[in-house]
């Protein structure tokens, strides 16, 4: 879920017609987290007070203060980057196990098992669980590791935290390329 927005306004602080407003700057904000430019998930936007004057007041004062509000907000609570995190299955011939096994852990991954293949004899399936931005390539090196007679397939699991060393460069990408 990108967001969970909620009001407890307390006395009337923020006349009611005003909270769709506010709720439209967070929804415009998550689209792009501060970061390195991603959509934002799992905030929770909560709208306890604020001011409202009769003349000066607009629906777009409100969502400019609420965008705002998330700017200040979200630079304090020490955001992250997620990465999609796959399940790949990868049957090879046995004697090549250890190899795949020694480029799964180059590309990050968690090897989580290793089963005899249904399909073939003296052919194992090697289970593991990999960032989705280390198997860009995979195809091209299975081949290579196997000669072309490998195979594998993956399947998004969920979304995990980028190691800091990766989400640096991330953001230093990110900002050179919101400069050119």
């Amino acid at each position: 879920t990108p967001y969970v927005f909620e009001e407890k306004v307390v006395g009337g602080a923020v006349p009611k017609n005003y909270f769709p407003a506010v709720e439209k700057g967070i929804q415009e904000s998550v689209l792009k987290g501060t970061l390195a430019g991603y959509p934002v998930v799992g905030l929770k936007a909560t709208l306890v007070d604020g001011s409202y004057h009769p003349v000066d007041s607009s629906e777009l004062a409100f969502k400019m203060a609420a965008i705002l509000a998330y700017k200040k907000g979200f630079a304090e609570a020490n955001p992250t980057i997620l990465e999609p995190i796959v399940s790949v299955s990868i049957t090879v011939p046995d004697e090549l196990v250890g190899d795949v096994m020694g480029d799964l852990n180059k590309r990050r991954g968690r090897v989580l098992g290793i089963d005899p293949s249904e399909r073939k004899k003296n052919w194992q399936t090697v289970v593991a669980e990999v960032p989705k931005a280390e198997m860009s390539d995979y195809t091209v090196a299975l081949r290579a590791i196997t000669q072309g007679m490998g195979s594998y397939t993956y399947r998004l699991v969920r979304y995990e935290e980028v190691p800091a060393a990766a989400a640096q460069k991330i953001i230093a990408a990110a900002k050179s390329d919101a400069q050119e």
